[in-house]
């Protein structure tokens, strides 16, 4: 009954712009006051599109009540299209699940409990073939049928061709392996607290970035968790408890009515924010949900952004700060970045995210190719963006690098601050 309720909420939200307009030229919500507009369109849906409907009771005989009204009013609209199928409805949406075809199937290893290696053997028992790391990102548009490489950015990522179903397979059931896009992996990777640190996950839930902050943590140090809605925060519970997560502390609270002097974050040098965007870069969006959200959304989500922002670069011992979205928006990123270091002057500067990474942020300011972005054209990934915010100290005489130089260099062993200098040994007395 699950899979079946869940095969029909997937399927409504696909022909969700076609049910709007259906439930608007037939005046169905102002004819049923009491009707909420989600409800109708499943109704709608399974009388219309569906295998007819399951239901029963008053919802039912609702639906059967306005049936020849919304056949009539879906008949108009294909003969306003030129269509005779119902499918054909959806052709101005194909762009979006065309992108979506070409985003691989990332899966990173989760190192809590398991490692990179094992995994890839335990793939391989399964039938499928290892090509090893991938040198470009024409390399994983090639892949096809069972077979999977390493990523060529994230060493802990595994990549396979685009809609390979992983839901049931062992790994992914017990915790050892996320189902997380590329572009979503950046900010956790990016911010690289080091083992025992204390960080914060501002805007948590569902969870992925927590569970990969606790695996870069090694699950030593603490890191409080925000979500304001209790049923995501329950949902967040059930995924860091498979994931194996440990020293992670959920809380039920808006981030924005934190107290930054309360002493259990005194020690807080990391923050995480990937507040709530437009999620215009989502490439598996459904097709009725905003595309391209109106001037006055972005700006209400931009002022919002902008807040929480500040609230977080508030706290006393911040030293390194990873802003994210995933938002195509100019007015999300970059914009909201830029308004931010002027309002904090020379106490924070921005730092060259990912330097090898090709796709940078857009010419709004000086300074604003040290963010980055991501996209499904240029980088086989959903749109996203970051900027990674550096505190200035006296002492430090140029922003640090960043975590993946630590990959690049070999002087940077366990336990350097991502981009630190690596020490100078002192050479004993003979």
């Amino acid at each position: 009954h699950v899979r079946q309720l869940y095969a029909l909420v997937s399927e409504t939200l696909r022909y969700a712009s076609v049910l709007e307009k259906l439930l608007d030229g037939a005046a169905l919500l102002q004819a049923e006051k009491k009707l909420a507009p989600q409800l109708a369109k499943v109704l709608v849906y399974d009388l219309l599109f569906g295998k007819g409907l399951k239901c029963g009771g008053r919802w039912k005989a609702l639906a059967r009540r306005h049936r020849a009204r919304l056949e009539a009013e879906l008949a108009r609209m294909k003969v306003r299209h030129k269509v005779s199928r119902n499918e054909d409805l959806l052709a101005p949406e194909k762009a979006v699940s065309a992108a979506a075809s070409q985003v691989p199937r990332y899966v990173r290893v989760n190192t809590l409990k398991t490692c990179v290696d094992n995994v890839i053997e335990f793939f391989k028992r399964q039938g499928y073939a290892y090509l090893g790391k991938a040198a470009s990102v024409e390399e994983l548009k090639a892949l096809s049928g069972k077979k999977f490489l390493l990523d060529l950015h994230l060493p802990e990522l595994l990549v396979f061709p685009p809609q390979t179903d992983l839901h049931d397979n062992l790994l992914y059931t017990s915790g050892h392996i996320i189902l997380q896009d590329k572009a979503s992996c950046l900010p956790a990777f990016l911010l690289g607290p080091v083992a025992g640190s204390h960080v914060i996950d501002a805007c948590a839930a569902p969870g992925n970035k927590t569970s990969h902050l606790a695996a870069i943590l090694k699950n030593k140090g603490q890191i409080f968790a925000f979500d304001v809605d209790p049923k995501r925060v329950a949902t967040m519970n059930t995924l860091l408890t498979r994931a194996g997560v440990t020293g992670c502390q959920l809380v039920q609270q808006d981030f924005l009515t934190v107290d930054p002097r309360d002493p259990k974050y005194s020690r807080v040098t990391h923050i995480l924010l990937d507040p709530s965007c437009s999620g215009s870069g989502m490439v598996t969006r459904g097709p009725g949900e905003e595309v391209a959200p109106s001037a006055e959304r972005l700006q209400a989500l931009a002022g919002f952004q902008r807040r929480v922002l500040n609230h977080a670069l508030s706290f006393p011992a911040l030293r390194r700060l990873v802003y994210s979205t995933c938002s195509l928006h100019q007015e999300e990123n970059e914009d909201v970045v830029q308004a931010v270091l002027q309002e904090w002057g020379s106490a924070f500067r921005l730092v060259t995210a990912f330097p090898s990474w090709p796709c940078r942020g857009l010419a709004a300011f000086s300074g604003a190719e040290s963010c980055l972005r991501a996209s499904p054209a240029e980088t086989l990934t959903h749109g996203f963006f970051v900027a990674v915010l550096e505190q200035c100290r006296e002492e430090a005489a140029a922003p640090s690098s960043l975590p993946a130089a630590a990959i690049e260099n070999p002087q940077l062993g366990e336990g350097t601050e991502p981009g630190a200098a690596p020490k100078k040994r002192k050479k004993k007395k003979q």
